[in-house]
């Protein structure tokens, strides 16, 4: 399997969507990495429920998804490769034992073969886009567990956002016009240059409007969920792109 897919190349609009964990695939060089099927298939080896909404909105919206196919147990496309949680030893109290002990050679052929390509798609997407002049809001979608070490989490969305607030804000008011969703502001996570990637190099290093999505993944597990998300996160980014339109020059921000 690619490290990358894209669906709707050829999407016209100015979203650009990107899941960052949105497969549990692993190589089959590295076998489970010593954890068990049932734990492959839990929160901590990917975001459930996630690409079924991300190519549903994709269509949507009419915009191009790229998405990340491999386990973030592998390493996570989300961190930055030196940051101690880009090959996580352990995820929520379970530990990875293929994960333990690892060479500067093993860490650095999970980053040249899953975490490089996955970037270098966006970045070229990108600058493809803004070689022609071409308007982008990136959006990166996530989901999160309902529950963690114990903790319920109250929220059906959370909209996220880091040093730029413009096209979030604007999110955040859209969802919050349903009186029956609890949406979380910069939660359940909130977005950091330590602990993230995706919106620190690729939005906010160009300019890009952006915002980060998580949607709670009991909500998600099945297709119909999957397909009332879509349709529900489509409607909201329309609204908030009516007041908040990209810039066709984005300013890169400082860091």
């Amino acid at each position: 399997m690619p490290p990358v897919t894209v669906h709707n190349a050829e999407g016209a609009s100015a979203f650009l969507i990107v899941a960052d964990h949105a497969g549990n695939a692993f190589p089959r060089s590295m076998g489970r990495l010593g954890i068990s099927e049932a734990d492959r298939a839990r929160h901590i080896a990917w975001d459930i429920g996630i690409a079924g909404v991300c190519r549903t909105l994709a269509e949507r919206l009419d915009a191009t998804l790229i998405q990340q196919n491999y386990s973030r147990l592998i390493i996570d496309c989300n961190r930055p490769p030196a940051a101690p949680s880009s090959i996580p030893p352990e995820s929520e109290a379970t530990l990875i034992p293929g994960n333990l002990v690892l060479s500067d050679e093993e860490r650095a052929a999970r980053e040249r073969e899953l975490f490089q390509p996955y970037h270098a798609r966006i970045a070229a997407e990108l600058d493809r886009r803004a070689k022609v002049g071409r308007p982008t809001v990136l959006v990166a979608m996530h989901s999160f567990t309902p529950v963690y070490l114990g903790v319920a989490r109250p929220w059906q969305v959370g909209v996220l956002y880091n040093r730029d607030t413009r096209f979030a804000s604007a999110t955040l008011a859209a969802l919050r016009q349903d009186s029956g969703l609890t949406v979380g502001d910069n939660e359940p996570y909130s977005v950091d240059d330590t602990t993230d990637y995706t919106i620190p190099v690729h939005a906010e290093q160009r300019g890009l409007l952006h915002t980060g999505i998580e949607i709670r993944q009991d909500l998600i597990t099945e297709p119909a969920g999957q397909a009332e998300w879509a349709a529900r996160m489509a409607g909201a980014f329309a609204m908030a792109l009516e007041t908040c339109p990209p810039d066709r020059s984005p300013v890169p921000l400082a860091g």
